[in-house]
């Protein structure tokens, strides 16, 4: 299949702030969710746009064609007006918890997903599960966090009680350590 537009010249016009075609946005996001533009593409362009921002309109057609990429949950069952307050999560999410209760108080409904702090993706239309390499991460790092502190417990039983480390050693005369 012959594809419409190049990444490369979309990161290079956002680069040069020469402006890009709104069909060119558009195009950029369906080729990602086809994995036609690399994840280092997308990156190059995400940092293009940090460094040099975008029209308002470009902003305009890049999220209306993220909102098209992917499924659409319909709330129209519950029959209010429906918000949704998005996060990506994470430790800087604090205003999520009283946002929501606050926003429902005003009889509006905010239905909120439910989700684990390790990323999922999808494997099956409506089956998420966590990414494998990513849980695999959590796994090594809690174990080295897990044998540092028996190293250092051990440590500290050999040594005796009441025993921490100790500050640098300092040499008469010697200006090196402060």
């Amino acid at each position: 299949m012959t594809e419409l537009f190049d990444a490369v010249d979309i990161i290079r016009a956002q680069r040069d702030k020469t402006g890009i075609d709104p069909d060119a946005l558009r195009w950029l996001v369906d080729a990602y969710t086809r994995e036609y533009v690399t994840d280092a593409q997308m990156a190059a362009f995400a940092m293009a746009v940090l460094l040099n921002g975008m029209e308002r309109d470009e902003i305009r057609v890049l999220t209306e064609a993220m909102i098209a990429s992917g499924e659409r949950m319909s709330f129209a069952g519950l029959g209010k007006r429906t918000v949704d307050k998005h996060s990506t999560g994470g430790v800087g999410d604090k205003i999520t918890l009283p946002l929501a209760p606050l926003v429902a108080s005003f009889g509006v409904a905010v239905p909120q997903a439910v989700r684990s702090r390790a990323r999922t993706y999808r494997r099956h239309p409506g089956q998420a599960r966590v990414d494998p390499r990513l849980a695999r991460g959590a796994v090594e790092r809690r174990d080295a966090r897990a044998a540092a502190r028996d190293r250092r417990r051990d440590l500290r039983r050999r040594l005796g009680p009441g025993t921490r480390r100790q500050a640098p050693v300092r040499a008469a005369g010697c200006d090196r350590h402060g």
